[in-house]
Protein backbone atom coordinates (compact mmCIF):
# COMPACT_ATOMS: atom_id res chain seq x y z
CA UNK A 1 0.00 0.00 0.00
CA UNK A 2 1.46 3.39 -0.93
CA UNK A 3 1.86 5.51 2.21
CA UNK A 4 2.93 9.03 3.07
CA UNK A 5 6.65 9.79 2.93
CA UNK A 6 7.02 9.92 6.72
CA UNK A 7 5.67 6.45 7.41
CA UNK A 8 8.45 3.94 8.04
CA UNK A 9 8.23 0.15 7.86
CA UNK A 10 7.60 -0.06 11.62
CA UNK A 11 4.28 -1.97 12.05
CA UNK A 12 3.15 0.37 14.84
CA UNK A 13 3.81 3.42 12.68
CA UNK A 14 2.06 1.83 9.70
CA UNK A 15 -1.02 1.01 11.78
CA UNK A 16 -1.09 4.58 13.10
CA UNK A 17 -0.80 5.95 9.55
CA UNK A 18 -3.34 3.53 8.08
CA UNK A 19 -5.98 3.70 10.81
CA UNK A 20 -5.68 6.93 12.78
CA UNK A 21 -3.64 9.78 11.31
CA UNK A 22 -5.86 12.23 9.47
CA UNK A 23 -9.14 10.62 10.53
CA UNK A 24 -11.49 13.31 11.91
CA UNK A 25 -11.76 12.96 15.68
CA UNK A 26 -14.43 14.79 17.68
CA UNK A 27 -14.28 12.83 20.94
CA UNK A 28 -13.08 15.24 23.64
CA UNK A 29 -11.08 12.60 25.54
CA UNK A 30 -9.25 11.52 22.39
CA UNK A 31 -8.52 15.12 21.44
CA UNK A 32 -7.15 15.75 24.94
CA UNK A 33 -4.95 12.65 24.71
CA UNK A 34 -3.57 13.72 21.35
CA UNK A 35 -2.91 17.27 22.53
CA UNK A 36 -0.90 15.93 25.48
CA UNK A 37 0.97 13.41 23.34
CA UNK A 38 1.84 16.02 20.71
CA UNK A 39 3.22 18.18 23.51
CA UNK A 40 5.24 15.23 24.82
CA UNK A 41 6.67 14.79 21.34
CA UNK A 42 8.22 18.28 21.22
CA UNK A 43 11.84 17.85 20.15
CA UNK A 44 11.47 14.10 19.59
CA UNK A 45 10.22 11.82 16.84
CA UNK A 46 6.56 10.81 16.81
CA UNK A 47 7.48 7.12 16.78
CA UNK A 48 9.15 7.64 20.17
CA UNK A 49 5.84 8.84 21.62
CA UNK A 50 3.82 6.25 19.74
CA UNK A 51 5.87 3.44 21.28
CA UNK A 52 5.22 4.88 24.75
CA UNK A 53 1.53 5.65 24.19
CA UNK A 54 0.13 2.62 26.00
CA UNK A 55 2.28 3.32 29.05
CA UNK A 56 1.13 6.94 29.00
CA UNK A 57 -2.47 5.71 28.99
CA UNK A 58 -1.73 3.59 32.05
CA UNK A 59 0.16 6.13 34.15
CA UNK A 60 -1.92 9.14 33.08
CA UNK A 61 -5.20 7.53 34.15
CA UNK A 62 -6.51 7.02 30.62
CA UNK A 63 -5.96 10.73 29.96
CA UNK A 64 -8.74 11.66 32.36
CA UNK A 65 -8.45 15.46 32.62
CA UNK A 66 -10.23 15.56 35.99
CA UNK A 67 -7.68 13.19 37.52
CA UNK A 68 -4.69 14.75 35.77
CA UNK A 69 -5.66 18.24 36.94
CA UNK A 70 -5.09 16.96 40.49
CA UNK A 71 -1.65 15.42 39.93
CA UNK A 72 0.52 16.20 42.92
CA UNK A 73 4.16 17.20 42.73
CA UNK A 74 4.93 13.84 44.36
CA UNK A 75 3.07 11.98 41.59
CA UNK A 76 4.99 13.94 38.98
CA UNK A 77 8.25 12.95 40.71
CA UNK A 78 7.16 9.30 40.60
CA UNK A 79 6.39 9.64 36.88
CA UNK A 80 9.91 11.00 36.42
CA UNK A 81 11.17 7.54 37.44
CA UNK A 82 9.07 5.64 34.86
CA UNK A 83 11.22 4.56 31.88
CA UNK A 84 8.05 3.76 29.92
CA UNK A 85 7.32 7.45 29.31
CA UNK A 86 9.32 10.52 28.35
CA UNK A 87 10.82 11.69 31.61
CA UNK A 88 10.82 15.43 31.21
CA UNK A 89 9.71 17.40 34.25
CA UNK A 90 8.43 20.38 32.24
CA UNK A 91 6.35 18.14 29.99
CA UNK A 92 4.93 16.25 32.97
CA UNK A 93 4.02 19.48 34.75
CA UNK A 94 2.39 20.57 31.49
CA UNK A 95 0.11 17.53 31.74
CA UNK A 96 -1.33 18.92 34.98
CA UNK A 97 -1.46 22.50 33.75
CA UNK A 98 -3.09 21.52 30.46
CA UNK A 99 -5.66 19.34 32.23
CA UNK A 100 -6.59 22.28 34.43
CA UNK A 101 -6.86 24.56 31.39
CA UNK A 102 -8.90 21.91 29.52
CA UNK A 103 -11.41 21.72 32.36
CA UNK A 104 -11.89 25.49 32.31
CA UNK A 105 -13.02 25.35 28.66
CA UNK A 106 -16.76 25.20 28.12
CA UNK A 107 -16.58 22.91 25.08
CA UNK A 108 -12.98 22.01 24.19
CA UNK A 109 -13.78 19.88 21.14
CA UNK A 110 -15.87 22.61 19.53
CA UNK A 111 -13.21 25.20 20.32
CA UNK A 112 -10.45 23.11 18.74
CA UNK A 113 -12.51 22.37 15.63
CA UNK A 114 -13.45 26.05 15.29
CA UNK A 115 -9.99 26.80 13.91
CA UNK A 116 -10.90 24.86 10.74
CA UNK A 117 -14.52 26.02 10.64
CA UNK A 118 -15.85 22.84 12.24
CA UNK A 119 -15.03 20.57 9.30
CA UNK A 120 -11.83 18.94 8.06
CA UNK A 121 -9.68 21.03 5.77
CA UNK A 122 -8.70 18.73 2.92
CA UNK A 123 -5.31 19.54 1.45
CA UNK A 124 -4.09 18.19 -1.88
CA UNK A 125 -0.35 17.97 -1.45
CA UNK A 126 1.47 15.78 -3.95
CA UNK A 127 4.88 16.24 -2.35
CA UNK A 128 6.25 16.72 1.16
CA UNK A 129 7.78 20.04 0.11
CA UNK A 130 4.26 21.45 -0.22
CA UNK A 131 3.27 20.52 3.33
CA UNK A 132 3.70 23.37 5.82
CA UNK A 133 4.95 22.95 9.37
CA UNK A 134 2.71 25.79 10.52
CA UNK A 135 -0.43 27.44 9.16
CA UNK A 136 -2.40 30.54 10.16
CA UNK A 137 -5.03 28.22 11.68
CA UNK A 138 -2.38 26.49 13.81
CA UNK A 139 -0.99 29.86 14.88
CA UNK A 140 -4.49 30.98 15.92
CA UNK A 141 -5.06 27.73 17.83
CA UNK A 142 -1.72 28.07 19.59
CA UNK A 143 -2.44 31.66 20.58
CA UNK A 144 -5.91 30.79 21.91
CA UNK A 145 -4.67 27.76 23.85
CA UNK A 146 -1.80 29.71 25.40
CA UNK A 147 -4.23 32.47 26.38
CA UNK A 148 -6.41 29.79 28.01
CA UNK A 149 -3.44 28.62 30.10
CA UNK A 150 -2.04 25.72 28.06
CA UNK A 151 1.65 25.06 27.57
CA UNK A 152 3.57 22.98 25.00
CA UNK A 153 1.08 24.16 22.38
CA UNK A 154 3.23 26.13 19.96
CA UNK A 155 2.06 26.50 16.35
CA UNK A 156 4.10 23.53 15.09
CA UNK A 157 2.66 21.27 17.81
CA UNK A 158 -0.82 22.58 17.03
CA UNK A 159 -0.42 21.85 13.32
CA UNK A 160 0.79 18.30 14.04
CA UNK A 161 -2.21 17.92 16.36
CA UNK A 162 -4.54 19.16 13.61
CA UNK A 163 -3.04 16.65 11.16
CA UNK A 164 -3.22 13.77 13.63
CA UNK A 165 -6.85 14.39 14.55
CA UNK A 166 -8.11 14.97 11.02
CA UNK A 167 -8.80 18.67 11.39
CA UNK A 168 -6.57 18.92 8.34
CA UNK A 169 -6.10 15.98 6.02
CA UNK A 170 -2.51 15.98 4.86
CA UNK A 171 -2.10 12.53 3.39
CA UNK A 172 -0.31 13.16 0.11
CA UNK A 173 -2.19 12.48 -3.10
CA UNK A 174 -0.04 9.41 -3.85
CA UNK A 175 -1.04 7.79 -0.53
CA UNK A 176 -3.90 5.27 -0.45
CA UNK A 177 -5.38 7.02 2.58
CA UNK A 178 -5.76 10.26 0.62
CA UNK A 179 -8.46 8.75 -1.60
CA UNK A 180 -10.16 7.14 1.40
CA UNK A 181 -10.25 10.32 3.51
CA UNK A 182 -10.62 13.17 1.04
CA UNK A 183 -14.40 12.97 1.24
CA UNK A 184 -14.66 12.69 5.04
Amino acid sequence: MPRCFWCTDDPLYQAYHDEEWGVPQHDARHLFEMLLLEGAQAGLSWITVLKKRERYRQVLHGFDPERLARLSDEEIELLMQDPGIIRNRLKLKAVRQNAQAWLRLEDPATLLWSFVGGAPKINHFSDRSQMPAVTPEAEAMSKALKKAGFTFVGPTICYAFMQATGMVMDHTTDCDRYAQLKGS
